[in-house]
């Protein structure tokens, strides 16, 4: 998937709205650049990020990778294909949330399409 440049701003803290879509069997891999309403890079330094994909807000959720740069204002979300085969076909739902300490904020969420092939 080609690299995406969000825009999120932390004084009103309302995720970015992004579709996702995920082929059962094959890693998944994605980067986002968040950047301020200003345009300049989030500062991801002392951050944690955590991503979760479920079949629906109740259901039982699978957990992406997440890789945050420091100073780049990078998101990377991933999958393994171990992981990706184990997905029945469908819509899905994520959100991606950073915190440290106190600070919690939830910058991306939307739906996710796992596609299966249809030939062997």
């Amino acid at each position: 998937m080609a690299q995406q440049v969000i825009t999120f701003d932390p004084d009103i803290a309302v995720p970015m709205g992004v579709n996702l879509t995920i082929f059962s069997g094959a890693d998944f891999n994605t980067t986002f650049t968040i950047k301020t309403s200003a345009g300049s890079s989030i500062n991801f330094t002392g951050y944690t990020g955590r991503s979760n994909i479920k079949k629906s807000a109740i259901g039982t959720a699978n957990t992406f990778g997440v890789t945050l740069g420091d100073t780049d204002g990078k998101v990377t979300l991933s999958l393994g294909s171990t992981v990706t085969r184990g997905l029945d076909e469908g819509r899905y739902l994520y959100d991606v949330n950073v915190s440290s300490g106190s600070t919690f904020f939830k910058i991306m969420e939307g739906n996710v399409l796992v596609r299966t092939g249809i030939s062997t």
